[in-house]
């Protein structure tokens, strides 16, 4: 038996998974401390790897590889990243190919986040048996993937199709760490959440602002009791992502939208307003567009790691 170490690098959280021919066979996670940088959670990582190993009864050796799931534009020939986006500022510095070879005599395989997370949908989620998909994830950043064709995009620089939360939505928007304006990630994904909330002319009195952290959970529960300030980020964030998944169906022409991510956990409470928007505002006139939820919410990315490295081996086949 040869497993892949999957590795689902989050901005709050690391999700670590031994996974063999589509099934996860254990799993775990560990604390992100992304403003900390990627160097620190590297040992981290081995050790929760090398525990799960010891839980199933076995061995580094039966691992063919490790294979990264992580958040920015990867040259995926050299492994490197080669963008922070507020997390993780440290690992554009980083061999993260050498380090694997000295720490765990493994070879290592990366790629971005969203676009690993649907692969894992694509072969055995909700993207199975389509050949035109797009991906969408809302959490701490707003990941993007597309399949057109049977062809993943990538693009010459690594960078096709995953900055769709970087598309800007609003010219006279907030200012993004990417550099531009009024991106969907600068309006209405987590890591922005409280600084959205406090600018809120009636937050002083906003429940949200007894909270130690701010997340949508948060949100879409106040929204319901009216609290003004939750009500308004609700809104806010519906017209945001239906405004970036509508822009998406646009670019890539897919069969289907599929949504993940953590804050998709409470579809119920924003994605059929979302929808509606969609409807309204898409032009495609073949059809409407499938926008589903993610099938293997928490595992995508960890199934996709596989995907992975089934796709990107041969480069190490000498």
């Amino acid at each position: 038996m040869y497993m892949i170490l999957a590795v689902d690098v989050g901005g709050t959280f690391i999700k670590i998974g031994l996974v063999d021919d589509g099934q996860v066979l254990a799993r775990t996670s560990i604390p992100a401390y992304s403003d900390r940088g990627l160097s620190q959670a590297l040992p981290r990582i081995k050790a929760a790897g090398l525990e799960l190993l010891s839980q199933i009864g076995a061995s580094i050796d039966q691992c063919a590889a490790i294979s990264i799931s992580f958040p920015s534009i990867i040259d995926v020939k050299t492994g490197k990243v080669l963008f922070g986006y507020g997390k993780f500022m440290d690992a554009m510095e980083l061999d993260l190919l050498d380090w694997a070879l000295k720490e765990l005599n493994l070879p290592l395989v990366i790629d971005n986040d969203a676009r690993v997370a649907l692969m894992g949908e694509w072969f055995h989620g909700a993207g199975k048996g389509l050949n035109n998909l797009v991906m969408v994830t809302l959490g701490t950043g707003l990941g993007v993937a597309a399949l057109i064709e049977g062809q993943l995009l990538r693009g010459v620089h690594g960078q096709a199709a995953i900055l769709g939360g970087h598309l800007s939505i609003d010219p006279n928007g907030h200012v993004c760490h990417c550099g531009g304006r009024g991106c969907p990630e600068a309006e209405a994904s987590t890591s922005v959440i409280h600084i959205r909330a406090q600018e809120h002319p009636q937050y002083r009195g906003s429940e949200l602002s007894k909270l130690e952290s701010i997340d949508y959970t948060h949100v879409f529960r106040l929204a319901k009791s009216q609290d003004p300030v939750a009500k308004a980020l609700k809104d806010r964030a519906i017209e945001s992502w239906a405004t970036m998944m509508t822009n998406l169906i646009h670019a890539y022409d897919p069969d289907r939208l599929i949504v993940g991510g953590g804050i998709a956990a409470g579809w119920d409470e924003f994605m059929p307003q979302v929808i509606e928007r969609i409807y309204q505002w898409n032009h495609t006139p073949w059809g409407r567009v499938q926008v589903v939820p993610a099938q293997k919410e928490s595992d995508a990315a960890l199934l996709g790691c596989e995907v992975l490295w089934n796709t990107q081996k041969t480069k190490y086949i000498v």
